[in-house]
């Protein structure tokens, strides 16, 4: 791809003329098409609002014939930019496109065909085109719609559940390899945060791991586009958060901790807002509470509340959010600080784990869920690579042993011994001294393990 293709914008492209008259002799325009061409092309914009008005179907048929007929890339960009600046100018008139004249035209299809075979610049513009139309279809009763989805279809044309599979590969193939560095990923975030308020995409973007992919966009914006890139993706996320297979990809990223990185570190309204109410979703979803409360978000919150915003959503967003992470402070016992530590993976030595009141008040609890807490200790024993979170981690299994009646036999049911054994090897002293410390408990009973308290 040439730098120059990528480059183009819509302004320079319409400053170019079209020979429409040569389109008519080959027929690949009606006599009817060349007529409305030549009241709209090179018109002020006033005038060609007024034949939109009168005569929208018309020129988004004449526009679809041309896409679906010409090859010829200058035209084709041609046509793109005039739909382009149609709707740049109104938005509301992407429902021309679903007029009940085009009941039995395929609209979508012409775009679908340029997002994977023209260059940038018509790739990028029938995307953007193509979510703006899909968004302002018509929603029908009996939950079918326009274009081909209805029952009494052919089945021949494109229908909407296509359209939106389509776009959110190609979305996800410009996140992940973009076709041009500067405008790629500009470019699928903005139509992603059009398309992420329909389910159906939603599910698709989550089933096709798009999740990930907007989680290294969250981070503190210094450049105008830059600000605009990050809002949208933060809209994005926030969209997600209201789709609970979203809520689980993002439970697994780091995206709590960077939405706060960008809290912090930004002054536009917009951007604090979406990222309020985002955390204001993701508060009473799995651990988001616990770990929210860990980042102090609630002394985040309480500085926000004292800058002077005009949003009324905002204001109110922060307020519901200082609410329940008053509540979630009120609710994180010490135990269930320890189980999120643990669930998160992360272990380090905080207060609670050589707090012999914590292991006496709390012994009872790891018997949850069939003691799932020690088998996730037993996963971070196989899996972690970090020296910290392991040796914490044999040292928990020591504590458990010395403190719970039946520990020695409970642990050695998990088959912690073997687990346990390979890390007397390990290069890290940490990690080799509480490894040694939870294998003498379990051989020693708890009458000489007491000696080695550490």
């Amino acid at each position: 791809m040439t730098i120059e293709n990528a480059e183009l914008t819509t302004e320079q492209v319409l400053r170019r003329d079209i020979p429409w008259e040569t389109y008519m002799t080959t027929n690949l325009i009606s006599g009817t098409g060349l007529q409305l061409l030549r009241c709209y092309d090179k018109k002020a914009e006033s005038d060609k609002a007024q034949l939109l008005d009168d005569d929208g179907p018309a020129y988004v048929n004449v526009f679809v014939t041309i896409l679906r007929d010409i090859s010829k890339e200058e035209t084709v960009e041609y046509v793109l930019a005039l739909i382009d600046e149609m709707l740049a100018v109104n938005p509301r008139r992407a429902r021309l496109f679903h007029d009940n004249s085009f009941s039995n035209e395929d609209t979508y299809e012409p775009f679908i065909r340029l997002l994977w075979k023209g260059n940038w610049f018509i790739q990028e513009k029938s995307c953007k085109i193509l979510s703006l139309i899909v968004s302002a279809r018509p929603k029908v009763q009996n939950g079918t719609d326009a274009n081909g989805d209805a029952s009494n279809s052919k089945g021949k044309l494109t229908t909407t559940e296509d359209v939106l599979k389509s776009l959110v590969e190609w979305l996800c193939a410009q996140l992940r390899n973009p076709s041009y560095p500067s405008h790629a990923i500009p470019s699928a975030i903005n139509c992603l945060a059009i398309l992420l308020k329909e389910p159906v995409v939603r599910s698709s973007f989550v089933q096709a791991d798009g999740v990930k992919l907007l989680i290294p966009l969250i981070s503190p914006a210094s450049t105008q586009q830059s600000i605009q890139l990050l809002y949208e993706t933060c809209l994005c996320v926030w969209l997600l958060s209201y789709y609970e297979p979203g809520i689980e990809y993002l439970a697994t990223s780091r995206v709590v901790p960077q939405l706060i990185e960008v809290v912090k570190g930004s002054t536009k309204e917009k951007v604090v807002r979406v990222v309020i109410l985002t955390l204001r979703n993701l508060l009473s979803k799995g651990t988001f509470g616990a770990q929210m409360v860990d980042l102090d978000v609630l002394q985040i919150v309480q500085n926000l509340k004292a800058q002077a915003w005009s949003d009324e959503d905002l204001l109110d967003a922060l307020n519901k959010l200082e609410e329940g992470l008053k509540e979630n402070i009120k609710k994180l016992s010490s135990y269930d600080k320890y189980k999120q530590e643990v669930l998160l993976g992360n272990l380090d030595w905080s207060p609670m784990h050589k707090d012999p009141l914590f292991w006496k008040e709390n012994i009872n609890n790891f018997e949850e869920n069939g003691f799932q807490i020690l088998r996730v200790l037993m996963t971070i024993l196989d899996t972690s690579s970090d020296a910290r979170t392991l040796a914490v981690a044999c040292y928990d299994l020591s504590q458990f042993i010395q403190c719970h009646p039946a520990g020695r036999v409970i642990v050695a049911d998990l088959k912690a011994k073997e687990r346990v054994m390979k890390l007397l090897n390990h290069e890290t002293a940490e990690v080799t001294k509480n490894a040694l410390l939870c294998i003498q408990r379990l051989f020693l009973g708890a009458k000489y393990a007491s000696f080695l308290q550490a």
